[in-house]
């Protein structure tokens, strides 16, 4: 089959956009084809995209390891109008897309993190507490350098304001399941109900059948929208599930509910949100560096 290119934004699977050219081998030129292994082509897409995404520009000398994480990971793309969220990002910073990929035209993800251990540089353990991530596709206006910016988001208060200096006090409760049944066939349940201090509120149900997993490693530059001259380098070895992307027909889910609500979400997820993509990630390996300096 032949490869092809994919250039522009990508929202790699960990919820995190980056700028690259992507090499993607497994997708038919023949139409009826490409219908019949949606799947299979989808799964090579994504494998392709983690591999791929790393960014070498990043000179290791000049950054340091801040920490080590393992986190089971759900992410939801969507698209909300451009001009909210410009509103959103720092001076210099603009909106960026992908234009290619399972999210294509998403322009906003929301990660829902389920830290499971987390480690200091040392080794030494750091608490592990589910997180709620808000983040979107942007490219630095005087460099055109794509990269993924945190807008806000919801932590215990023990660790607020968190490393992006962005994310609110909230009371966070997660329940996943997983059901298999004698051929293997596995139903993923999962509810997320977040009850932030300010009054903000985030309720999520999502049920799917567990597809084949996508391995792959990846790297990528993260920038605060409080602090935006701040960024950490994430370098990650994931196995992901695309469960739903309506640019590529691609869905497992049998249910699924979503409400956000609350002074730092309004703006954004007004009701009139289209989601994009799901992607379910039950292994994320993460080191994450910081720029020495």
């Amino acid at each position: 089959m032949p490869n092809s290119v994919v250039q522009g934004s990508t929202l790699l699977s960990a919820g995190i956009y980056s700028q690259q050219t992507v090499f993607l081998s497994g997708l038919s030129a023949v139409p009826g084809k490409q219908s019949v292994k949606k799947e299979e082509s989808m799964r090579n897409m994504l494998a392709a995209l983690l591999v791929l995404a790393a960014s070498p520009a990043i000179a290791q000398d000049k950054e340091k390891l801040s920490s080590t994480d393992f986190t089971v990971r759900t992410i939801f793309a969507f698209k909300v109008p451009d001009a909210a969220l410009q509103k959103l990002l720092p001076a210099g910073f603009e909106v960026n897309s992908p234009t290619a990929g399972p999210a294509k035209g998403s322009n906003v993800s929301i990660a829902l993190i389920d830290y499971q251990m987390a480690q200091d540089p040392e080794g030494k353990p750091l608490p592990a507490r589910p997180v709620i991530a808000v983040n979107m596709p942007a490219k630095i206006s005087a460099s055109s350098e794509s990269v993924s910016v945190v807008l806000t988001g919801f932590v215990a208060q023990a660790a607020v304001p968190g490393p992006y200096f962005v994310f609110g006090p909230a009371k966070i409760k997660v329940d996943r399941r997983s059901d298999t049944d004698a051929e293997g066939k596995s139903i993923i349940d999962e509810v997320w109900e977040v009850n932030a201090d300010d009054g903000g509120a985030v309720q999520i149900g999502l049920q799917f059948t567990r597809g084949a997993l996508a391995r792959g490693k990846a790297e990528a530059k993260i920038h605060s929208a409080a602090k935006p001259e701040f960024y950490r380098i994430y370098r990650f070895d994931q196995a992901a599930d695309l469960v739903k992307s309506t640019a590529t027909g691609v869905d497992r889910v049998s249910k699924l509910s979503f409400k956000a609500a609350g002074p730092k979400l309004t703006s954004v997820f007004d009701g009139s949100e289209q989601l994009i993509s799901i992607t379910s990630i039950p292994f994320y390996s993460r080191s994450i560096y910081v720029p020495v300096m």
